[in-house]
């Protein structure tokens, strides 16, 4: 028999930011869910319902995450900050025995690692969602279809201004998944000439990968694929944040089904893709 299990308890760190108070009303308004922490470096003392809105849970915003964990207790922790803290973040959570969901992009290979380890060595699954958006993660698995087929391929991934790391985890991520569905061996020019350094966009996993921020945008990917006489292009487009919530949810409903480290939200969709 499945283990019967009751509303997940959720503890948010980054809980005032943009995405962070989206996570807090989504998962607050929804009977799966129990948010006992949340915790945030500015807006501490405050409550929030103030900083998110009355639909989100009547809870005071903590500074301390370390002293959230042991109040409250969750069973999941997501990490809603940036790349330089979420280790830091993570690493706290996973040695209390907590799963931990990690939402920020920009982690560098030493946090990577670090995480990698302490799943490892506490025994406790870490999620980290390159992009929480369901239609995002399907983009991908097509990627991966077209690629064997297709190796030419660029990319363009479009961000709000306020994005600080470039490329996206989300573009990195799908250069991965490119490189690795491969057959063949991209064609290139030996004779082409970059005329002004970065024109051709960074090369990730030798896919070029082109980014854009700019105002008015929020989380947007296009992927071109070309062939003989013939061009492949599949995009996907978030267009308010709220569209990264039911991939939230997914993530904090089956990280605990999961084991060591893993990336993408695909591992909870596909649960096939975690265990092969």
């Amino acid at each position: 028999m499945s283990e019967v299990r009751g509303p997940v308890r959720v503890a948010i760190v980054g809980a005032a930011g943009k995405m962070g108070r989206e996570a807090v009303k989504a998962l607050g308004t929804d009977d799966r869910f129990e948010v006992v922490a949340a915790v945030n470096r500015s807006r501490v003392g405050e409550n929030c319902r103030d900083v998110a809105g009355m639909e989100a849970p009547d809870l005071t915003i903590e500074g301390k995450l370390g002293a959230a964990l042991d109040a409250s207790k969750p069973d999941v922790l997501l990490e809603l900050t940036h790349g330089g803290s979420a280790p830091e973040y993570g690493t706290s959570a996973l040695k209390r025995g907590i799963a931990v969901v990690i939402g920020s992009s920009g982690i560098g290979p030493d946090g990577l690692s670090a995480l990698r380890d302490a799943a490892v060595e506490f025994s406790c699954p870490c999620l980290l969602v390159p992009n929480f958006a369901v239609g995002a993660v399907l983009m991908m698995r097509l990627v991966e279809t077209v690629a064997p087929w297709m190796p030419d391929a660029e990319i363009v991934e479009m961000h709000h201004a306020g994005k600080l790391d470039a490329p996206s985890g989300t573009s990195a991520h799908t250069a991965e998944l490119i490189a690795e569905a491969r057959t063949r061996k991209p064609g290139r020019n030996a004779m082409a000439v970059e005329k002004v350094p970065g024109a051709r966009g960074a090369t990730v996993h030798e896919v070029k990968v082109h980014s854009i921020r700019l105002p008015g945008l929020v989380a947007h990917q296009m992927v071109m694929f070309g062939g003989e006489g013939e061009v492949l292009t599949v995009r996907h487009d978030s267009l308010d944040r709220r569209s990264f919530m039911p991939g939230v949810k997914l993530a904090v409903a089956g990280v605990r089904d999961l084991r060591g480290f893993v990336t993408g939200l695909d591992n909870v969709m596909f649960p096939q893709v975690a265990n092969d």
